[in-house]
């Protein structure tokens, strides 16, 4: 559809075909055009829309358990929404019957123990978990990691891992979880790794795999650098922040044309 008149255009509007930032709006007069009110309207309606959103974790559950997959479900110490908004350290702690739930279930060990949790946005794990799933199941099973049940956790913050790592008896955790919502991300998912889980870590014994989505990260190349970190970490027996993830330079994952636009 052709501008209106009105509407001057920005010098920088080219730009915007390599990002979904609003940047380069143009203006009318010296407001943003009106289509771009109404698109940053829509945006913060989905995002907003995407933070209350409830998990299902019952068809959640049903459809990895269809896939062969054992599962738990499990629930932070934080009753509703309105708490794990405002209370985010309720949302890195078990409540008692999940607890008891998971020492039932807890393996002699495992290698690998992965936590689906809703965070900040349950519709970026009902999009993204299960297809990124598969893919990094399939590479795990290739040299025989021993994965434990996957815990499907609700009202969920990044260090409940930790506990749940723990109490699985697990070498490793991965940690899949709904992103805080931007204003053109409502759907991101976000990975984090931790070696040797317990109660205690902090974000720098962690490493991030951020914004996995289709118009973000893919799901092969997230499959991958999860799988070289937990490698290097079974390796090295660290992770965090002494860490590295040089996927990049070791494989060239990152096809040419796809980095940064400022580097060509």
């Amino acid at each position: 559809m052709n501008q209106p008149k009105h509407v001057l255009s920005n010098p920088w509007q080219a730009l915007r075909g390599l990002t979904q930032a609003r940047i380069a709006l143009g203006r009318s007069g010296v407001s943003v055009p009106t289509s771009a009110q109404l698109d940053f309207q829509l945006a913060h309606a989905r995002a907003r829309d995407a933070v209350h959103m409830a998990l299902d974790a019952g068809a959640l559950a049903a459809a990895l358990s269809g896939n062969g997959h054992a599962c738990v479900a499990v629930h932070s110490a934080c009753p509703d929404r309105a708490t794990y908004l405002q209370r985010p350290d309720l949302g890195r702690v078990l409540d008692a019957p999940s607890r008891a739930a998971l020492m039932a279930a807890a393996p002699a060990s495992c290698d690998l123990a992965l936590v689906i949790g809703d965070g900040l946005s349950a519709l970026a794990i009902e999009q993204n978990a299960q297809p990124f799933l598969a893919l990094v199941l399939e590479r795990l099973q290739q040299e025989q990691w021993s994965v434990g049940p996957i815990v499907i956790a609700r009202q969920a913050r990044v260090a409940i891992g930790d506990e749940i790592g723990q109490l699985l008896n697990a070498r490793a955790v991965a940690v899949l979880i709904g992103e805080r919502p931007g204003l053109s991300s409502p759907d991101s998912m976000g990975i984090y790794m931790s070696w040797a889980p317990r109660v205690g870590l902090t974000d720098a014994d962690r490493n991030c795999i951020s914004n996995v989505r289709p118009a973000g990260l893919g799901y092969d190349e997230a499959a991958y650098r999860l799988h070289h970190l937990l490698t290097q970490a079974r390796q090295r027996g660290m992770s965090g922040v002494l860490l590295k993830d040089d996927t990049v330079a070791d494989q060239g994952v990152i096809t040419a044309g796809k980095g940064n636009f400022l580097l060509r």
